[in-house]
């Protein structure tokens, strides 16, 4: 498994859009994506993301750390 990169809340939003994600709302800093099929995902818009926070999110998105960073 390959390391999780260090990145940024809007980058990790992009990704999860090319997976199929659409923005629903924000709170503040927080955007909440919805896809059909997959659990919501929630993403603090931080300008780096903590790796345990990352890791939470690929893992509701229900894809790999392989998939997530080759969506980046």
């Amino acid at each position: 498994m390959p390391p999780l990169p260090v990145i940024s809340g809007a980058q990790c939003i992009a990704a999860l859009a090319r997976l199929g994600y659409q923005q629903t709302r924000q709170r503040g800093s927080h955007v909440r994506l919805v896809y059909a099929g997959r659990p919501p995902v929630t993403v603090p818009t931080h300008p780096a993301l903590d790796r345990g926070t990352l890791r939470s999110i690929i893992r509701t998105a229900g894809v790999t750390v392989e998939e997530f960073c080759a969506l980046l």
